[in-house]
């Protein structure tokens, strides 16, 4: 698998001018934003332009020893440290992500970063560059360490290996240990423009683009890939409920519920989740934000709905996110948050 990764267009810009600075690069950087905006590509692409010969406007040439090293997924410089799920969700092997099989017996990948991969870097931290240049250490989501790999990777960055850069990527700061931050310059990344968004997503082929840049709030890469898993941009249960809870409020929301039973609680409660952030923005005169193709019913929806009881219902589901991996009964949760969902959506008094 090729490590020699390029910048995203939206990406090229902030890079060359981040990138710039390396001869006071910092040890340690947290490269953080919005989900499905391409963090793991930017630091990816980064590593690269950091192991770099030949840097052009500080971004990676593509054709010196190092770059060729990149291309064939071999440089010795470069670490990827992930969780054993992820690696075979990129396509590694056995030998890159260990702990797939135990004899006869077969075990899920972990999703989470081991901190024996991170004590597995110790020779590595202390042996000199091939190239005379940066060591590079791609970790990535940094939500996947748990408090002892935290710590681990804290006692390193205390006294940091000499010509080693680091590089976390994360979705929001705020989830990791605090004094793991602390040691990090932090590096924000924005969410592209709709049109460079649009105009990207056309290019990959990606059919009714504007609705699924939408659903996705904005982020192209999820965009990208809620599209590849296929349905449509607003699932079509989502359009039942609206339909049912528009009908009055007898409407049996009993079938939905059943047809949910059996599908992740991550999915249909995210879908709540932006359904319910539609209504309370359509609640205050604004546009719906997620799901476009059903404004009219969101409007009419949220003209006759308590805005308290939305607001409340939108909070409770934001809680149920915590325990949606491991409900005592997947029936009796997906029954009893659909019927929540849909009282809060009734007509007030």
């Amino acid at each position: 698998m090729s490590d020699l990764v390029s910048f995203l267009p939206w990406h090229e810009a902030p890079a060359r001018q981040w990138l710039s600075q390396r001869e006071r690069f910092a040890h340690a950087w947290l490269i953080h934003g919005l989900p499905g905006i391409g963090k793991r590509q930017f630091a990816l692409a980064a590593a690269g332009s950091l192991l770099c010969e030949s840097p052009a406007q500080g971004l990676a040439c593509g054709h010196c020893v190092a770059c060729q090293w990149l291309a064939h997924g071999n440089h010795p410089d470069l670490r990827r440290i992930r969780p054993d799920a992820v690696a075979f969700e990129e396509g590694a092997g056995l030998n890159d992500a260990e702990s797939a099989q135990t004899g006869a017996t077969k075990k899920a990948p972990s999703k989470e970063i081991r901190v024996d991969q991170l004590r597995a870097l110790g020779g590595w931290f202390n042996t000199a560059t091939h190239r005379g240049g940066w060591r590079v250490a791609v970790i990535y989501p940094a939500r996947a360490m748990n408090q002892i790999t935290a710590n681990a990777l804290l006692k390193v960055l205390e006294e940091p290996p000499a010509h080693t850069v680091f590089l976390l990527v994360a979705d929001a700061p705020d989830r990791l240990l605090p004094t793991l931050v602390s040691r990090c310059r932090r590096l924000p990344l924005s969410v592209p423009g709709p049109q460079e968004s649009l105009s990207w997503l056309k290019q990959q082929g990606v059919d009714q683009a504007s609705d699924w840049l939408a659903a996705a709030g904005g982020a192209p890469l999820l965009a990208q890939t809620m599209a590849e898993a296929g349905g449509s941009p607003c699932p079509a249960w989502l359009q039942d409920f609206t339909a049912a809870v528009m009908s009055g409020p007898t409407a049996d929301i009993g079938p939905l519920a059943d047809q949910l039973e059996k599908t992740s609680p991550e999915v249909w409660i995210d879908a709540l989740q932006r359904l319910f952030l539609d209504l309370l923005l359509a609640a205050s005169q604004a546009s719906v934000r997620y799901y476009p193709s059903i404004s009219k019913q969101t409007v009419r929806i949220a003209d006759r709905a308590s805005r308290a009881n939305l607001a409340d219902t939108a909070k409770w589901l934001n809680q149920q996110r915590a325990v949606a991996g491991h409900p005592l009964n997947a029936k009796l949760f997906v029954h009893s948050a659909l019927q929540r969902a849909a009282l809060a959506c009734a007509p007030q008094a």
